[in-house]
């Protein structure tokens, strides 16, 4: 059963849509309903949702920013558009940071629902675990054999020396058509446990993990991405100067959603674990080997984080853990980075939009390793413990003031005082007023 978040900021069509939604007969467990981008933040940091409906024009946050927040915080949950206003803009930008369709008010009923039908039977997780999928692999993965000349060159131009780059580049261009143009460049390197599987077996893997980086990144970057070692891929990623100066989403935030997209969706249907390392970016082919260092030694750190999955090579202090520094000095900088962090949030609560990114961003960190520190030191994560101090500092102004329900929402952080209410009431199992009373 899968649960859908409908976002508009006019509550009769977000009812309209739910009753449609209950009334259609497809698998759908829960539908929750937010009145703006905030509240619908606020859902998707405490419940698993699967698809998003949202309007493109609602006051503070648009459904444009809604969905780049939804993409760092969630990068699998699938979108739909919808909007009163056809405007090409929106439609190729909602449409290139994912959005399944773009769908204009007033809504034709059959057509909502087939595009829901549609994206949720895309979504359907496999149900055939271990032996069994490989079987299914084994039947139905017609496996190409892999060029290797190709492949020895783009490992070359990726572990080679910078002073070679640039000629390895050409050389791919005129031996394989590879076109190597950037001229920004990150690379990713995918690590697949495959454990003690016959090498047949562990090809096959490794070949449909390739397929599925290609199809995730086929719309989305251009790429190349190619086997770099045993049970381990290798990405390519380019940007042109005009994708690199777009400013709508941060580049540390969309190295992570391409990183965590490709560690979720490998392991959701190939159901094996699955590590990923990050480079920064780097302008210029011949800084191609030092994003491919970057990327391997970062992939290194799962020794140290087992329990973690996708890293970030900018989020370490490398200097100083290979000059030799210890276990316990490498705790410190971790434990400085939750303060941080902690007292980042102590002071900016009750601000209204504060974010994961906003925070970690502030901490010099990515999103994704600051969350991992953070559950990992504090024992909840960082929007619970914002959670947290909102409802306590609320609990005290109900019990010791007279300010009105709104003037409490306001103060602790929330838009709507229906919101804080439901937030309130979810946390503490009763109402504000009754809490009052």
């Amino acid at each position: 059963m899968y649960t859908i978040l409908l976002v508009d900021d006019e509550p009769l069509i977000c009812r309209g849509l739910s009753n449609l939604l209950q009334a259609s007969g497809l698998s759908i467990g829960t539908i929750f309903i937010a009145n703006n981008g905030q509240e619908a933040l606020d859902y998707l940091r405490l419940e698993d949702v699967d698809l998003i409906v949202t309007d493109i024009q609602m006051g503070t946050m648009n459904g444009i920013e809604l969905m780049h927040q939804a993409k760092i915080m969630k990068p699998w949950v699938e979108t739909i558009v919808i909007s009163a206003h056809e405007t090409f803009q929106y439609a190729q930008t909602a449409m290139r940071l994912g959005a399944k369709d773009y769908l204009i008010k007033p809504l034709n009923n059959e057509q909502f629902l087939d595009t829901v039908r549609n994206v949720l039977l895309q979504m359907e997780k496999p149900s055939v675990p271990g032996e069994e999928l490989l079987s299914n692999l084994r039947t139905n993965f017609q496996m190409e054999s892999p060029n290797e000349s190709k492949n020895e060159w783009l490992n070359r131009l990726v572990k080679g020396e910078p002073l070679e780059a640039k000629k390895i580049a050409e050389e791919l261009s005129g031996g394989f058509g590879v076109s190597i143009d950037g001229p920004y460049f990150a690379v990713f390197r995918v690590k697949l446990e495959l454990g003690e599987l016959p090498a047949k077996d562990r090809g096959l893997l490794r070949y449909a993990a390739l397929n599925i980086v290609n199809e995730l990144l086929s719309e989305e970057r251009k790429h190349q991405a190619f086997y770099s070692g045993d049970d381990e891929l290798c990405v390519l990623i380019e940007w042109s100067e005009q994708e690199y100066n777009e400013t709508a989403m941060n580049k540390i935030d969309q190295l992570e959603y391409i990183g965590r997209s490709l560690h979720f969706h490998i392991e959701k249907f190939l159901q094996r674990r699955v590590f990923v390392g990050i480079s920064q970016i780097l302008k210029d082919v011949v800084f191609i080997p030092t994003v491919g260092l970057q990327a391997a030694r970062a992939l290194r750190w799962r020794e140290e984080h087992p329990d973690h999955h996708v890293f970030y090579y900018g989020d370490y202090k490398w200097g100083s853990r290979e000059d030799g520094s210890t276990a316990e000095e490498g705790l410190a900088q971790s434990n400085g980075i939750v303060e941080q962090a902690k007292h980042y949030i102590d002071e900016n609560y009750m601000k209204k939009g504060i974010t994961l990114n906003e925070v970690a961003h502030h901490n010099h960190v990515s999103p994704n390793y600051l969350s991992y520190l953070f559950k990992k030191y504090m024992n909840c994560n960082l929007w619970e413990y914002v959670i947290r101090l909102r409802m306590e500092e609320s609990k005290r102004l109900i019990e010791t003031t007279d300010l009105r329900r709104y003037e409490i929402a306001d103060r602790v952080g929330y838009e709507s005082p229906e919101h804080f209410s439901k937030i309130f009431k979810k946390y503490y199992g009763i109402s504000p007023s009754d809490w009052k009373k």
